[in-house]
């Protein structure tokens, strides 16, 4: 069955809820959400709002900013009695529910506004954003009340998968998450004083969607699932699983960078996976960055590779770090080397040289 992040989002709130719900007796507007300014009732009215706005600009489809509204509860300034404190849960149990329903019945390709850091999320992001507020801020208010709260570890995965691809994973998940948050310390690592999640990059051209691939996508593929895209017929080929691969020791060393990592090609016609395109790390000193890519089977003779190529190549020439992009490419490897060609590179090295890569062709493009 394919996560979409629905049952998670609720698993999240349910657990917070049974743990603030012990706690309802307390005046929690004079009490200190742990390390924040805000108080407990603020901060349980701020993860009620927050999941109302990922459900809204989700559910609405909002491509440039948030949805304009906003949650109010009882007896913030509408004159009505204020809700006390079982209100306040009710309130995040059913803003939950929203999230829920939202991610479980928005497609797959969908995206929607969100500002950091590139504009948009998918329905897996908005779900990791959610189940985040959740966590976090109920650790704040567990802390401020005196209960003691750790959520499964397998929700704090499916945070840190997702929306802190840049984050080398620690000791357990949670404890990484809480320092990834500014919120804990781990051993040799500096305490963060600021932190931002990263929601997946996705880069179009004419016919393509060139959609960023996630740790918890990439731990799929390299185990030999589709990683949450629907393929064509063959894929992903075996290229795609060792790229895969690739990003998943970046990110267990600690050095994945989420722009610079592998994408999937999807055409959106269909949203079908055709194959994928990256970089094999972050530019050097130099500013050179090397891409590969593959394409299934079906996929190929229609030009596909070549125009994704020559999108993503431009997407890094237009970056200040970057000057040089290439690519190396096996001697019998016609098909690839045409591709190249046609995207503008030019031929460097070939196997027969001194200045040979190892016995492959060299390709570069240069801003």
């Amino acid at each position: 069955m394919r996560i979409t992040g629905g049952e998670q989002v609720r698993q999240a709130v349910a657990d917070a809820v049974a743990v603030l719900g012990t706690a309802t007796g307390r005046d929690w507007g004079t009490v200190r959400a742990g390390s924040l300014e805000w108080s407990c009732r603020g901060t349980a009215a701020h993860i009620a709002s927050d999941l109302i706005a990922y459900a809204g600009n989700l559910a609405g489809r909002a491509q440039s900013a948030y949805v304009p509204f906003e949650i109010t509860v009882d007896g913030t300034d509408d004159g009505l009695d204020p809700a006390d404190n079982a209100g306040l849960l009710h309130v995040i149990e059913t803003t939950g529910a929203l999230l829920t329903a939202t991610v479980d019945t928005t497609p797959r390709h969908v995206r929607a506004f969100h500002p950091y850091p590139f504009r948009s999320a998918n329905r897996e992001g908005f779900a990791a954003m959610g189940i985040a507020e959740v966590l976090l801020h109920t650790h704040d208010m567990a802390q401020g009340l005196g209960l003691a709260y750790e959520p499964p570890a397998e929700l704090c995965r499916f945070v840190l998968t997702r929306i802190f691809p840049h984050v080398r994973p620690g000791p357990d998940h949670w404890h990484t998450l809480l320092w990834a948050t500014g919120r804990g310390e781990l051993p040799g690592r500096p305490r963060l004083t600021e932190w931002r999640w990263s929601n997946n990059l996705v880069i179009t051209s004419e016919r393509l969607t060139l959609e960023g691939v996630t740790p918890a996508a990439a731990f799929d593929l390299a185990a030999g699932g589709d990683g949450g895209f629907d393929w064509v017929e063959g894929g992903p080929i075996d290229g795609t699983r060792e790229g895969a691969g690739m990003l998943l020791k970046q990110y267990e060393a600690g050095t994945h960078r989420p722009e610079w990592g592998m994408y999937v090609l999807v055409r959106p016609d269909d949203d079908r996976a055709l194959g994928a395109m990256g970089f094999h790390g972050t530019p050097d000193p130099d500013g050179r960055v090397e891409i590969g890519y593959d394409l299934a089977e079906p996929a190929r003779g229609h030009g596909y590779a070549t125009e994704a190529l020559r999108t993503l190549a431009a997407w890094a020439l237009a970056r200040d770090d970057v000057r040089t992009v290439f690519a190396t490419v096996e001697r019998d490897n016609t098909a690839s080397r045409a591709v190249l060609k046609r995207a503008g590179f030019t031929q460097v090295s070939a196997p027969e040289d001194d200045g040979g890569d190892g016995g492959l062709y060299a390709y570069e493009l240069r801003g």
